[in-house]
């Protein structure tokens, strides 16, 4: 079980890593990836929407994680030698009924950090209504908060603030896509003004849409209940809050995909496209959900190539 730290202790190892880069650090430590950190999402502060009750997070080996209520950021730091200054905050899937915590957060994180890219691993709630006042909202909040923490910490960890977008697998495509629709309002104390948006988006086989005719259908019930208002459907059908200020989007999803149809992501892309935000969409022909059946550096590789060819790995000016 990976050692949860205070906020104290979160904000002195920051300050120490900060003191390390400044001094130069011992010889080798430029080649070395920074520990990973992991510290409660909203500090010594009430988690909002939150009721009170017992922390009943399960887990047998940390690969599949339920009831999730206190909220949690991880923080994987590169190698001085390959730190690129970006960074990405990476919702895991898991139909919204617990998070596929292993493959799509911790091993991602790796993946990132050894491409030179810090990466923020949310352990986000999963939606409840015993530890929720609105379990439709938890999940945006934590994302919200998320980027809140990355960008407040930007320059402790030598991170442009410019340059940190957010990943979704699955369901945390939901979370992810949310995010980046609903930016323009605070769903969480906001006090110093942080941009909610992230920079860039990449959507990997997502939940977008909240419509009947291709939702999936358990994460919907999951987040929204059984019998959900036409107003809390629209709210959360990502595709219908596409703007020009949308950011600029990747999008990655099998056309075999018999879990979350893969109609969610061309809605997506088509609402991208009409708005005038730069979109890109890989459609493979098979890979499934999970990508399970296609060799991961093929996919993985698709990211990595958009981000770079994007720019989003090479500092920019002002």
């Amino acid at each position: 079980m990976i050692r949860t730290l205070n906020a104290a202790l979160m904000l002195a190892a920051l300050a120490c890593l900060q003191s390390a880069a400044r001094a130069g650090g011992p010889p080798d430590a430029a080649g070395v990836p920074g520990k990973m950190q992991s510290a409660p999402l909203y500090g010594d502060a009430a988690i909002p929407n939150s009721r009170p009750g017992a922390d009943e997070e399960a887990t047998s080996d940390g690969s599949w994680i339920t009831h999730v209520s206190r909220p949690v950021i991880q923080v994987y730091l590169p190698a001085r030698a390959k730190a690129t200054g970006a960074g990405i905050v990476i919702f895991p899937g898991g139909g919204y009924a617990g998070l596929t915590f292993d493959f799509e957060g911790t091993q991602q994180a790796n993946y990132f950090v050894d491409h030179g890219i810090a990466a923020f691993v949310v352990k986000y709630r999963i939606p409840d209504d015993r530890t929720m006042v609105d379990k439709s909202l938890g999940p945006l909040q934590d994302a919200q908060q998320a980027m809140r923490y990355a960008r407040r910490h930007a320059a402790d960890l030598n991170l442009d603030p410019k340059r940190i977008g957010a990943i979704g697998f699955s369901a945390g495509g939901h979370v992810a896509a949310t995010l980046a629709t609903h930016f323009d309002h605070a769903y969480v104390d906001n006090p110093d003004h942080l941009d909610l948006r992230p920079d860039f988006l990449v959507l990997v086989y997502p939940v977008i849409s909240m419509d009947g005719k291709i939702t999936h259908v358990d994460s919907r019930n999951a987040l929204l209940g059984k019998d959900p208002t036409d107003e809390r459907i629209r709210f959360f059908s990502n595709e219908l809050h596409v703007t020009r200020d949308t950011p600029p989007t990747l999008i990655l999803h099998a056309a075999d995909d018999r879990l979350v149809d893969v109609d969610n992501s061309i809605v997506f892309f088509e609402a991208l496209r009409r708005a005038g935000v730069p979109v890109e969409a890989r459609l493979f022909q098979k890979g499934e959900h999970g990508f399970f059946l296609m060799p991961r550096d093929r996919w993985q590789g698709a990211i990595m190539d958009w981000l770079a060819t994007n720019g989003w790995l090479s500092p920019r000016a002002n």
